[in-house]
C-alpha cells in the first residue's frame, strides 16, 4: 500500500484529518487538543531528552500493538488479573483503559516533570484500593512490589517486541538496552523495585515469572473477551481486530498454550503479520499529524 503516493491528494488529506480526529477521541479521549498541549507544549524539564529510546518507541502506531500483547500477556499472572477483573470496567469499556495507559505513558515519557510525578501519583493512589482475593483465595494488591514488576515487565517486552516488528524505526542492541532502562525511571517512581535496566535483563526477570503464570478461567475469558467480542461498534471492529491479530501474532507460543489460542507459523507469517505493517501504516498515516515528533517541528 503506497501511503506516500495516496496523501498527495488534496482528497486524501482531508479524510486523513477526519481519521486522524476519530482515532484521537478513541484513543486520546474527546479533549485530544487540551491533552496535548497540557503535555507536548508545557514548559520544564522532562524526565526523558528527546532523542532518548522511549520518545521513539511510545511515538510510534507499533504500540497499539504493544498495549494489546501486554495486556494478553500480563493476564497469565492470576493475582495481576484478579485485580483487573475484580477492579477495572474493561468489559463495558475497553478504549477507557487504552486512554488512561496512553495517558500515563503520554505523560510520563514527554511531559515535564512536574506533570510526568502527577501521573505516577494519580496511578500510585489507584492502586491502595486495588485489593482482593483470588478466585482461589489468594490475596493480592497492585502495589505489592512482586505484581508491579510483572506488569512493568510484561509492559517492556511487549512495547519493545513490537516496535522491533512493526516499528517504523526499529533499534539496535544499544537502543534496546536504553529504552529497557528508560521504562526503569519510570518503573521505580511507581515503586518497582530492581527494574531490568537491559534487555538481557528484562529477558530474564521474565524467565523467573514463568513458574507463576497459569491458564484460568479468568485470564481465557480476558482473552476471548479482548479478541474476539470488544463491545465496539461495527465500525471500529474492523481496525480493532487487525490490531489484535498484530498482538496475537506477537505472543511466544507458551503464552497461546496457556490462553488457548491457536499456533499456525504460516498464516502469521504471511497474514497476521503482513496485517499488522498494514494497520500501523495506516495509523501511523492519519496520526503523522499529531505526533510528537511533528510537534515538535
Amino acid at each position: 500500500m503506497n501511503f506516500e503516493a495516496l496523501r498527495r491528494l488534496p482528497q486524501v488529506e482531508s479524510v486523513r484529518q477526519s481519521l486522524a480526529g476519530a482515532l484521537r477521541d478513541r484513543v486520546i479521549g474527546p479533549n485530544a487538543d487540551e491533552k496535548a498541549a497540557h503535555i507536548m507544549d508545557a514548559p520544564g524539564e522532562r524526565w526523558f531528552a528527546p532523542d532518548r529510546p522511549i520518545h521513539r518507541v511510545h511515538a510510534d502506531a507499533s504500540m497499539f500493538i504493544g498495549g494489546m500483547r501486554a495486556l494478553l500477556v500480563q493476564s497469565l499472572h492470576p493475582r495481576a488479573m484478579a485485580g483487573v477483573a475484580q477492579h477495572s470496567d474493561y468489559r463495558n469499556d475497553p478504549w477507557g483503559r487504552l486512554q488512561r495507559t496512553a495517558d500515563f505513558l503520554a505523560a510520563t515519557s514527554f511531559g515535564p516533570a512536574e506533570v510526568a510525578q502527577q501521573a505516577v501519583d494519580r496511578v500510585r493512589a489507584v492502586h491502595t484500593r486495588v485489593v482482593g482475593t483470588t478466585s482461589t483465595g489468594e490475596e493480592y494488591s497492585a502495589n505489592d512490589p512482586h505484581l508491579l514488576r510483572w506488569v512493568h515487565i510484561a509492559e517492556v517486552d511487549s512495547f519493545l517486541a513490537a516496535h522491533q516488528v512493526f516499528g517504523a524505526n526499529p533499534l539496535d542492541q544499544e537502543g534496546r538496552d536504553a529504552y529497557v532502562s528508560d521504562m526503569a525511571v519510570i518503573a521505580r517512581k511507581l515503586g518497582v523495585p530492581a527494574p531490568p535496566e537491559s534487555e538481557q535483563a528484562l529477558h530474564d526477570h521474565l524467565r523467573e515469572y514463568r513458574p507463576e503464570l497459569r491458564s484460568t478461567r479468568e485470564s481465557r475469558d480476558a482473552a476471548r473477551y479482548l479478541l474476539i467480542t470488544p463491545p465496539l461498534p461495527a465500525a471500529q471492529r474492523v481496525p480493532y481486530a487487525l490490531i489484535a491479530a498484530g498482538a496475537v501474532s506477537l505472543l511466544p507460543v507458551w503464552t497461546r498454550i496457556m490462553l488457548r489460542l491457536p499456533w499456525m507459523p504460516l498464516t502469521e507469517r504471511f497474514a497476521y503479520r503482513p496485517v499488522g505493517q498494514v494497520v500501523t501504516g495506516a495509523i501511523r498515516w492519519v496520526t503523522e499529524l499529531d505526533s510528537p515528533a511533528s510537534r515538535a517541528h
